[in-house]
């Protein structure tokens, strides 16, 4: 019956989609950065009874920050909302996505990104079967209640192309009247890779034309393995981005790679981000990150146990990148 399942959810959630040539806007100078980050030595957001808290999604609205995390209870990974003042002390925590709609399958509605564009909340989750996900979006216009959109507003590429098996790990930027997506796609292989897509309204979206935006690591390297979980941002006078990178080991740690016109990127060798704690000892990931007076804030999941998808006693961690000297 599972078999039966996947392969319907598959055949469904196939498809050729948009395809076009496009760039991001010519960045801003943004703020001249320390690449080097100083995170908190304890977690902002802990697991408490769940097996992981992960993948935190931040997003400034109304006076308040409001985070958008995953929790995974050992079956599926769920979507939970949290509030703060300061982004420090997290309040009011609660679930507000499951995976509940047939097109979702039953592993996971979580795994997003949030943004604010034209007035309301945007959330773009993955949603699927282990190993089989595609992309979806809630809308919020009060932060509080959230309405899925009917299907899926991201399938997966066609046959023999870098995402044709998997896709998630959605990461949303607002520039102007466009709304971008920064994602991961997994082909035949099971290589992990990033790519973007386009959309004014956040249900039709544009994939860019062309292939995936970066390459895994060579043999050695922090992403050798996968790499993923892309964070935008401006700064230094170009695009950002922080994604995570996976090692032979199941190793998780965060780099960067730079681009002037956000489709092609330059990976930066050094500094490799890495856990400083005894709890993300062993994993860093899933950054999302805000910019504010000079500094980007950056909350983050971490873990203590090396695994490639879930277990890791994922918890949520903040950082901050500072000005340079």
């Amino acid at each position: 019956m599972r078999t039966a399942l996947l392969a319907v959810f598959t055949g469904l959630l196939c498809s050729c989609g948009r395809y076009d040539t496009f760039a991001l806007p010519k960045p801003g100078p943004g703020a001249a950065l320390d690449l080097h980050w100083k995170p908190r030595s304890e977690p902002v957001i802990e697991r408490g009874t769940a097996l992981d808290v992960l993948n935190p999604s931040v997003v400034a609205w109304r006076g308040e920050y409001l985070n958008l995390y995953s929790q995974f209870d050992g079956k599926s990974w769920a979507t939970m909302l949290a509030s703060s003042k300061d982004g420090i002390a997290w309040t009011g925590n609660r679930k507000i996505l499951s995976p509940s709609e047939a097109w979702e399958g039953t592993y996971i509605a979580a795994n997003g990104g949030v943004a604010v564009h034209r007035e309301q909340l945007l959330y773009s989750y993955q949603a699927g079967e282990k190993g089989h996900s595609v992309i979806g979006i809630a809308i919020s216009v009060d932060g509080r209640n959230w309405k899925k959109h009917s299907g899926p507003v991201l399938g997966l590429g066609p046959r023999m192309s870098w995402d044709e098996m998997s896709i998630g790990d959605p990461y949303l930027l607002s520039v102007g009247d466009d709304v971008y997506l920064f994602y991961l796609g997994e082909d035949r292989a099971r290589r992990q890779r990033l790519g973007i897509a386009k959309s004014k309204d956040g249900i039709t979206w544009t994939k860019l034309r062309g292939g995936p935006l970066l390459e895994l690591g060579g043999a050695g390297d922090f992403d050798e393995n996968g790499l993923g979980e892309p964070a935008v941002f401006t700064a230094n006078n170009q695009w950002v981005m922080m994604y995570t990178g996976r090692d032979r080991k199941e190793q998780r740690a965060m780099g960067y790679a730079v681009s002037r016109d956000g489709k092609t990127w330059e990976k930066q060798k050094e500094p490799v981000l890495r856990g400083m704690s005894a709890w993300n000892k062993a994993v860093v990931c899933d950054a999302t990150v805000l910019m504010e007076a000079g500094r980007a804030r950056i909350w983050f999941g971490g873990g203590d146990l090396p695994k490639p998808d879930e277990r890791l006693n994922g918890q949520i961690g903040y950082a901050e990148l500072i000005r340079r000297d």
